[in-house]
Parts: structure tokens; C-alpha cells; sequence
């Protein structure tokens, strides 16, 4: 969990420059989360509370609309 959520931060300035590079630095003062982490943290809540997917899904993306989330998603 803690390499995805670290995966999506660091890669979230890259992820629409498609770079070639492996060096580089990872945590910048521009890098932020997005809905890859929102929904990773909502869904370990659904498996570890026993709570709905779809209303823990909502309410966390509710809690961070601004995330990132594709069209598709919102719907």
C-alpha cells in the first residue's frame, strides 16, 4: 500500500510526459496525489471495515473531487 501510494506521488508529475529516464528526483515540491492513492486508500477501507465499496468510494471522492478522476469514474 505504502509503494503504491509513493509510486502514484512521485509519478504524478510525469504521468502525462511519458519519460525514458530512471534517474530522477523523486519527491519535488510539485508532486501530489491522485485518484490512484483516494481510491487505493478507499478501498482498503471497504476490506478492512467491512463497509460498502461503492458508498466508501463516494464518500472519498467527495472528500477529494479534485483528484483527478476521469469522466468515466464520475459518472
Amino acid at each position: 500500500m505504502l509503494g503504491a501510494i509513493t509510486g502514484d506521488i512521485v509519478g504524478s508529475l510525469y504521468e502525462w510526459d511519458n519519460i525514458k529516464i530512471t534517474e530522477f528526483p523523486l519527491f519535488q515540491a510539485s508532486c501530489f496525489f491522485t485518484d490512484d492513492t483516494v481510491l487505493t486508500v478507499a478501498l482498503a477501507d471497504a476490506i478492512l471495515s467491512g463497509k460498502s465499496y461503492e458508498s466508501l468510494m463516494r464518500q472519498y471522492y467527495n472528500r477529494n473531487s479534485d483528484a483527478g478522476y476521469g469522466g468515466n469514474f464520475i459518472k
